[in-house]
């Protein structure tokens, strides 16, 4: 990296949407800014020719979410702090809704992330999840069913 404000730029334009991201996978706040960390490092060690800013934005998310899933995966993973107690919900509406995303698997919340929150296609979930397309639509019509399923039995 020749230019010494490049990573700075990098870290201002992405830095919330990857915590985002990484907070949704994960559900724990500071193993999230880990994760955010890591992808940033593993840009300054890569430094890796992207064309845009899109690219460089699906670049450091595919970074981010493969970090999330070797987390997810490490044997010394421990829930410290819950997300819902770090993340701030104006309503309760919101906060319900929030709880029931994270109850969802991993995978499932990642995709509905991705979907949701940060506006990206199918294609682009599975470019970035490294899964099929197909399997990213399963993945978020699954996603809905269950989601819809929490959010009735606590209404009712």
């Amino acid at each position: 990296m020749t230019d010494p404000t490049r990573l700075d730029h990098l870290v201002r334009t992405h830095e919330h949407t990857l915590y985002r991201a990484a907070a949704a996978i994960l559900g724990d706040a500071h193993e999230a800014e880990d994760a955010v960390q890591d992808a940033f490092l593993a840009w300054l060690e890569k430094t890796p020719n992207c064309p845009d800013a899109a690219h460089e934005r699906a670049w450091l998310l595919r970074v981010t979410v493969n970090g999330c899933k070797s987390r997810l995966r490490s044997p010394w993973r421990r829930r410290r702090a819950p997300l819902l107690e770090t993340y701030p919900a104006a309503t309760p509406e919101e906060h319900d809704a929030l709880e029931a995303v994270q109850a969802l698997p991993p995978r499932d919340r990642a995709a509905v992330h991705l979907f949701y929150y940060e506006g990206c296609s199918t294609a682009e979930i599975a470019g970035i999840l490294g899964e099929r397309e197909g399997t990213v639509r399963s993945r978020l019509s699954r996603a809905r069913k269950k989601l819809r399923a929490l959010l009735q039995d606590d209404t009712l």
